[in-house]
């Protein structure tokens, strides 16, 4: 019988005179010890950074527009220069693939291979035209002199993708993964994975960096956050509806901002856009 008085009794207690409510004693609150120190846990690791190159450190997707368009009209084949830049930042060889269902044409493994020289020949004919992204070289040797790991991976192959390193202020031996290295180019995850690796972290504890919808969705893939920059043309809800977590103008946007990431201690800097128009 005692349970019972003692639910009668919780009863009358939360209710009280008149079934007016009132706390009982099982809502008071209970006597806890206070904590005191660190709790114990393992920390998890500074987030490291993924970087795209095209369109994202380096201000190219146009010259590689006008280099597939050239290579695409020496092969006979017409192709809309909007319908090329949609096809930017993936690899070289899914491109073809959608160049052949969206045109009909069938190619061969060799029209295929002389394809790709013919536009790796005409961008590096463009190539002293390309110019930095704004705030991409501080952004890299901040994150550099602040401890935070960084790599580069790109679906460009190396003989054109290491003629961004001394633009960028880097060294030949600067942590990058190109499009040689790898089994495959994106939206396939291989680029990240063999980055994230070469860094010696885990994909997930990294961010991916890129201007574009197949590197965010290659992210997801390696199961890293991705970052939106809208530098290589596709817009912040394209970019968003693909998976990024945050969307920055540029390289300059993301390091003002790097405190949403988690980043600690960079250098406030004002990076401006040396080539945009002057307001009239």
């Amino acid at each position: 019988m005692t349970p019972v008085i003692d639910q009668l009794g919780w009863i009358l207690a939360l209710t009280g005179p008149g079934g007016r409510p009132t706390l009982g004693p099982a809502l008071s609150s209970p006597r806890v010890g206070a904590m005191s120190g660190q709790a114990s846990y393992t920390e998890p690791p500074t987030p490291a950074f993924l970087f795209d190159l095209d369109g994202t450190l380096i201000d190219s997707v146009y010259q590689h527009v006008i280099a597939w368009r050239e290579a695409l009209t020496q092969a006979g084949i017409d192709l809309s220069v909007w319908r090329i830049h949609r096809r930017i930042g993936m690899s070289g060889g899914l491109f073809v693939s959608a160049l052949m269902r969206e045109t009909g044409v069938r190619l061969s493994e060799q029209d295929i291979d002389s394809l790709q020289q013919a536009h790796a020949r005409e961008y590096l004919k463009l190539a002293d035209s390309v110019l930095p992204l704004p705030g991409a070289p501080e952004l890299l040797a901040d994150l550099t002199a602040s401890n935070v790991r960084w790599a580069i991976a790109t679906s460009s192959r190396q003989v054109t993708a290491e003629r961004a390193l001394p633009m960028l202020g880097l060294p030949a031996d600067t942590p990058m993964v190109t499009r040689d290295m790898v089994g495959h180019a994106k939206p396939d995850p291989d680029l990240f994975l063999a980055a994230a690796a070469m860094l010696g972290v885990e994909p997930e504890h990294a961010y991916v960096v890129g201007d574009s919808v197949w590197d965010l969705l290659a992210a997801r893939r390696a199961q890293s956050i991705g970052i939106g920059l809208m530098s290589g043309g596709y817009g912040r809800e394209e970019l968003e509806r693909a998976g990024a977590y945050r969307v920055y103008s540029d390289p300059a946007d993301l390091l003002s901002r790097a405190d949403e990431l988690g980043i600690r201690g960079l250098p406030i800097r004002n990076i401006s856009d040396p080539h945009a128009a002057s307001p009239s």
